[in-house]
């Protein structure tokens, strides 16, 4: 609705156009016609050596014209080619009006309010012939986009734009660029939610093939998501192998930890039939259980941690593969490390249950806090891996702002 094709000029008067007609000069009656004949192949033969004379002062004029068109060609080469030249001003940018400028910044309740005032603002474009869904998807502006994803009457004008670059929205969903707006730890789940929001973005219209395939470089969006995101990749699979390697040392150490706890048996056993001698008290049945489901996780802890460790680290295993390995790696980690923690406070009660009654969960709380800071200091991690996981359009954090 704002584009125009008329240049503002104005228009030629048609005075220009009939002077360009040729005049019609009636013949007068009384005159002989043989005598006008004479006439007039008299005033052809003047005209055509007019004529002659003239085409030598035109092909005169044509020589002239070309040497002055070399002179100034090699007069434009040389400026072109001196070291001293000086730098071209560039043209001033065009002004952006404000729906762009909160589109961009991710201010949804200004470009709602303007649409409801100014409907007509929702074709406003920048200079790079961007509107507000290309700026949206650009800047990662997720509540925007949703926003807009619910005014279905102007979809089809919105959503099919694209900038003078040829690209569409799916194709700025599928760059990356120097702003990363994911405040989320580990470069392993910022490429997780990249991968979340370029398929969010292409899955949003229904229809295939609804966003251009290639822009002006002949460049698909999953060629431009492969190209930019190769550094990040390469960032997420060193994190992902040194998170790994840490915890699967934890893991096998716990392990072992576990397995010679549930082989030794706290208060000795019967020298007749080998049974404990506190089989039937409730903490020698929660050792048991605790002992068991520790040496177990821990093992489950290792196996995972191993398998990320030996993954392929492709660009799509990021997606779903990695993340999930992370998430149950972990959780067997914590599980394993609480049964631990509890085998060793049943363990070490059962054997000194007459002495420290008194002191025994003072004793215990102490005993158990170094390990316990070490759990508390992955349950960030492990609560932004079950968000950015289950989560099904990745959300901006606002902290920076």
């Amino acid at each position: 609705m704002y584009e125009y094709d008329g240049t503002g000029g104005k228009p030629q008067s048609l005075e220009d156009n009939n002077a360009q007609d040729h005049e019609i000069i009636p013949i007068p009656s009384g005159l002989n016609t043989n005598q006008v004949r004479n006439d007039t192949s008299d005033l052809i033969n003047q005209e055509q050596q007019q004529s002659s004379t003239t085409t030598d002062q035109q092909q005169k004029g044509i020589i002239l014209i070309c040497m002055l068109c070399i002179l100034l060609a090699k007069y434009i080469v040389e400026k072109w080619h001196k070291k001293d030249e000086k730098p071209k001003v560039e043209t001033m940018k065009e002004v952006e009006t404000p729906i762009l400028i909160a589109a961009k910044n991710g201010i949804t309740e200004m470009v709602e309010k303007i649409l409801e005032m100014f409907p007509v603002a929702v074709h406003d474009m920048d200079s790079k012939k961007k509107n507000i869904v290309l700026l949206a998807v650009e800047n990662r502006q997720t509540h925007l986009y949703e926003l807009l994803l619910k005014k279905k009457a102007q979809r089809e004008s919105l959503f099919r734009k694209v900038d003078d670059e040829g690209n569409s929205a799916l194709h700025l969903a599928s760059k990356l660029g120097d702003y990363k707006p994911w405040l989320i730890p580990g470069e392993a789940l910022q490429m997780h939610w990249e991968i979340k929001w370029y398929y969010f973005v292409k899955e949003s219209m229904q229809q295939p093939n609804f966003f251009r395939r290639y822009n002006n470089e002949n460049k698909s969006p999953r060629d431009i998501f492969d190209q930019t995101h190769e550094k990040l990749v390469e960032s997420g699979k060193e994190w992902l192998r040194k998170t790994s390697e840490s915890r699967s040392l934890v893991a096998a150490l716990i392990a072992t930890v576990a397995f010679a706890t549930s082989s030794t048996v706290p208060g000795g056993v019967h020298e007749s039939n080998g049974v404990p001698i506190l089989e039937n008290t409730s903490c020698f049945k929660v050792f048991a259980i605790s002992s068991l489901i520790a040496l177990a996780n821990s093992v489950a802890a290792v196996v995972l941690f191993l398998s990320i460790l030996t993954a392929r680290y492709e660009k799509n295993d990021f997606g779903k593969n990695l993340p999930r390995k992370l998430i149950l790696g972990l959780t067997t980690l914590f599980m394993s490390i609480t049964a631990m923690l509890v085998s060793f406070c049943a363990g070490h009660y059962l054997v000194l249950r007459n002495k420290i009654r008194s002191a025994a969960l003072p004793m215990y709380a102490v005993t158990c806090l170094p390990v316990t800071i070490f759990a508390l200091a992955q349950v960030p991690l492990y609560i932004d891996l079950i968000w950015a996981t289950f989560q099904k359009v990745p959300q901006r954090s606002y902290k920076s702002t």
